[in-house]
């Protein structure tokens, strides 16, 4: 179950980043905001998205060895969310746009930890 949801976060991840740096208006015209002045920094984040769809890929072979990048992935998981909660609070981001969160943040959070659970007890550390 691990690896398919680690294919699974890599090719949505994929699919996203390329969604991203071919369209980078897409999101921001959905959510009814002002298009930004630098669409080379979103689809910058669209580029750093997709790699990490080919990393999840690549742990999805062996999760327990390749933890690390689950590890990074789940950081970011979690702290995608408040900063958008932040952008949310200072009016910079729409109710709306919170939809990436959803689908790229919050639904990875029960497995990723899942997986990263059973790490720990195998090796009661993340650090070996």
């Amino acid at each position: 179950m691990d690896s398919f949801i680690l294919k699974a976060a890599g090719i949505y991840n994929i699919l996203w980043g390329t969604l991203v740096i071919l369209f980078p208006y897409f999101f921001f015209d959905l959510a009814h905001m002002e298009r930004p002045n630098y669409p080379e920094l979103w689809q910058c984040v669209g580029m750093i998205v997709g790699v990490y769809g080919i990393g999840y890929w690549i742990a999805a072979n062996d999760p327990i060895r390749h933890y690390p990048i689950i590890l990074v992935g789940f950081l970011g998981k979690i702290l995608g969310p408040i900063g958008f909660v932040q952008a949310l609070w200072s009016g910079k981001f729409t109710g709306i746009f919170g939809i990436n969160i959803i689908f790229n943040d919050l639904i990875w959070w029960i497995p990723f930890y899942w997986i990263l659970k059973k790490k720990w007890v195998k090796d009661k550390t993340f650090f070996s």
